[in-house]
C-alpha cells in the first residue's frame, strides 16, 4: 500500500489526523511545488450523462416518504468510512435506506428532504464536490482525488441522480439553521446527529426508521431486475466452485470461499454476505464462516453464499453437495427430508398468505421426518412441532426478506411483516435445514456430523411465486448429474 504525503501546509476543510501522518517520509512542501501541482489540468467535466436506471424509482420512493412525514425535515445519512486498523479503512458500503432513495453509493453523503410551506418537501443530495486544485486538497488531503480517485462533481451527481446537489461541507451549517420537526435516520453519521443535537429525538427518529424499513417489503420493477441478476450470477459462482472441489482429495474452505468471491467480485460489486463455505461437520454450525478447514471426499460441503449487485441488492443461496459427487444413503435420507421441507415451505408461498406459514409448513414437514425416524420416541408429528422439539436439529427460522441487505427490512413493524401478510413483490429465502452435531448421543452415529440447508430466493407473484434462483438444482438426482457434468 503506497504511503501518503503528510504535508504541513494543510487546506482549511482537511482534517489534521486525515492528512498528518507522524511517521511519513515527506515532511515539507516547497512553494514552488505547490504552484507547480495547481495548474496544467484538464477539463474533465463530464455534461452530457444519463440519469441512473433506477432514477425514476427513487423518485417514487422520495414521493412516498415526503407524503408519510409532511412538513418535517428528514436527514438520511449514507455514512462514514470505518477504520480497520489505523489508517486502513474498511471497503465503505451505504446505508441501505441512503442507496434506496437515492440510488448513489457515495461516503460521508446525506439526503435530505426540506419541507416547504405546503408541507412537501424538496429532496437535496449533499455529497462531497471534487478536490479543489486551487486549495491542494486533491493531492495534499490523504483522502483528495490523487490517492481515493477521481469524484463526481456535483453538477455531474444532480444529472446522474436527478435530484439537486449540495456541497457537504455546508450541511451543519444548514441543519443548525433548521426549524421545525426533524427525523434522522441514526447510527451512520455522528456529524449529522451532532448538528441536530435536541431537536431529534429518539422515538421520533425510530418511527423514522421502521417506516424507512417497511417501505422495502414490496420490491418495484427494478428491484426484483435486480434480485434476478443476483440470482443468475450467485448460480454461476456454486458451478465456479463445482469444478474447483476435488472428488478424489481435499478442497480447503478458504479456496472454496475465494472463488465464489472472484464470481462476486467480477460480476457484481461483492459478496451479500460473508460466505458459509463448511466441509463436513462444520455444516452443522449454522453461521461457519471461519472457512479455516477443508471439504472432504464422501463428506458433504454446505455452501451459503450471494452475489450483490453493483447496485447492492443481493442473494442469498445455499446449496448442500457431496464432494466426491454422490450422497451416500444415509446423506440422501437427510437430504431428501429437507428438500420435501423446502418443497412444502415454497408452495405456501402466496399472495394473502400468512408470512408464517412457510416456516410451518417447512417445520412442520421436520418434524414428521423426524419422528418417522424414531428420534423422538413415542411423541407424535402434531406434538413434536407445537412444542417445537425439532428445533434442536433444525434451530432456525426458515426464511427472512432478502433486497438491500441479506436480512432485509428488518426493522419493519411486526404486524407488516413476521405476522403480515404475503403480498405480490415480496422476495423472500426458504432454507429448511437439519442439523446433528457430532457430539450429540441422543442420534445414531451415522447421523453425527452432517449438516443440510438448501435455501432458494422466491418472489411472491400475483398468482403464487417464482423461484428466482431455480437455475440451481436440488433434487439428489440432479445434483449427482449437475456436478458430473461440470467436472466432466
Amino acid at each position: 500500500m503506497t504511503e501518503r504525503i503528510a504535508e504541513t501546509q494543510l487546506p482549511e476543510d482537511s482534517d489534521s489526523e486525515r492528512t498528518n501522518r507522524k511517521n511519513g517520509l515527506l515532511r515539507e512542501v516547497s512553494d514552488e511545488l505547490v504552484q507547480n501541482m495547481k495548474q496544467g489540468w484538464a477539463d474533465t467535466e463530464r455534461r452530457d450523462l444519463e440519469p441512473l436506471p433506477q432514477a425514476a424509482y427513487t423518485a417514487r420512493r422520495r414521493a412516498e416518504l415526503s407524503a408519510r412525514f409532511p412538513g418535517e425535515l428528514l436527514v438520511v445519512p449514507a455514512g462514514n468510512p470505518k477504520v480497520r486498523s489505523n489508517d486502513a479503512d474498511y471497503p465503505f458500503r451505504p446505508s441501505s435506506d441512503y442507496v434506496y432513495l437515492t440510488g448513489d453509493q457515495s461516503q460521508d453523503a446525506v439526503l435530505v428532504l426540506e419541507p416547504g410551506e405546503d408541507g412537501a418537501h424538496q429532496a437535496f443530495a449533499y455529497l462531497r464536490p471534487r478536490s479543489d486544485r486551487g486549495s491542494g486538497e486533491f493531492w495534499q488531503d490523504y483522502h483528495g482525488e490523487l490517492w481515493d480517485g477521481r469524484r463526481n462533481s456535483l453538477a455531474e451527481n444532480e444529472q446522474l441522480l436527478g435530484l439537486p446537489c449540495r456541497d457537504v461541507r455546508t450541511l451543519t451549517g444548514r441543519l443548525a439553521e433548521a426549524t421545525g420537526p426533524v427525523r434522522v435516520l441514526r447510527g451512520h453519521d455522528p456529524g449529522v446527529e451532532a448538528a441536530l443535537g435536541q431537536r431529534a429525538t429518539a422515538d421520533r427518529d425510530e418511527e423514522f426508521r421502521v417506516f424507512l424499513s417497511g417501505m422495502r417489503l414490496v420490491k418495484d420493477e427494478f428491484e426484483i431486475g435486480d434480485l434476478r441478476f443476483a440470482c443468475a450470477a450467485t448460480a454461476r459462482g456454486f458451478e465456479d466452485v463445482v469444478r474447483i472441489l476435488g472428488p478424489d482429495q481435499p478442497t480447503s474452505e478458504r479456496r472454496i470461499e475465494g472463488t465464489f468471491f472472484l464470481r462476486a467480485r467480477t460480476e457484481g460489486n461483492d459478496v451479500g454476505y460473508s460466505s458459509i463455505c463448511a466441509g463436513g461437520e462444520h455444516a452443522t454450525t449454522l453461521h461457519w464462516v471461519r472457512n479455516d478447514g477443508e471439504a472432504r471426499p464422501g463428506e458433504l460441503l454446505l455452501l451459503d453464499a450471494g452475489v450483490e449487485t453493483n447496485n447492492l441488492y443481493t442473494a442469498d443461496v445455499t446449496r448442500t453437495v457431496p464432494v466426491s459427487g454422490r450422497f451416500s444413503p444415509i446423506q440422501r435420507k437427510v437430504y431428501e427430508a429437507v428438500l420435501a421441507a423446502q418443497e412444502a415451505g415454497i408452495a405456501a408461498v402466496k399472495p394473502g398468505a400468512a408470512f408464517r406459514d412457510f416456516h410451518d409448513a417447512a417445520q412442520r414437514t421436520l418434524a414428521e421426518y423426524l419422528v418417522s425416524w424414531g428420534l423422538l420416541g413415542d411423541r407424535t408429528a402434531d406434538e413434536v412441532f407445537a412444542l417445537g422439539l425439532q428445533r434442536r436439529w433444525t434451530l432456525a427460522g426458515t426464511g427472512h426478506m432478502i433486497g438491500l441487505d441479506v436480512h432485509d427490512c428488518a426493522k419493519a413493524r411486526t404486524e407488516s411483516y413476521v405476522d403480515g401478510t404475503l403480498a405480490p413483490g415480496m422476495v423472500l429465502t426458504v432454507e429448511p435445514g437439519m442439523y446433528f452435531q457430532s457430539d450429540d448421543l441422543t442420534v445414531p452415529e451415522e447421523y453425527r456430523g452432517i449438516g443440510v440447508r438448501i435455501e432458494d430466493d422466491i418472489l411472491v407473484t400475483a398468482d403464487g411465486n417464482e423461484n428466482l434462483s431455480a437455475a440451481l438444482p436440488r433434487t439428489v438426482e440432479e445434483i449427482e448429474a449437475w456436478m458430473s457434468r461440470l467436472r466432466g
